[in-house]
């Protein structure tokens, strides 16, 4: 039964990967249609900052902002006892 199941699972990928190369192939052809008008490329420094400086700028200004504008007081974490129902528990 494992081996049938195996089979199974080899062949919808081996046809969801055919599939999907199927209809990517329009993606790589290279004339242009109607209406294209691409802009010029970026470089690695503008990729760089694009997608991987400014997203952790906004992600440290957020974190910052949430901790600066934290009203809690409470910061010191509670210790855990492991002990319950104890005499130091009975007279408090």
């Amino acid at each position: 039964m494992d081996k049938k199941n195996a089979l199974r699972a080899g062949a919808l990928a081996a046809g969801t990967t055919l599939m999907m190369l199927l209809m990517t192939s329009p993606a790589l052809a290279l004339t242009r249609d109607d209406g294209d008008d691409p802009g010029h490329g970026l470089s690695v420094a503008e990729t760089l900052g694009l997608y991987v400086l400014i997203p952790l700028a906004l992600f440290a200004i957020i974190a910052g902002l949430v901790m600066a504008l934290d009203k809690s007081k409470d910061r010191a974490p509670k210790a855990k006892s492991g002990r319950t129902g104890t005499a130091v528990d009975a007279k408090v």
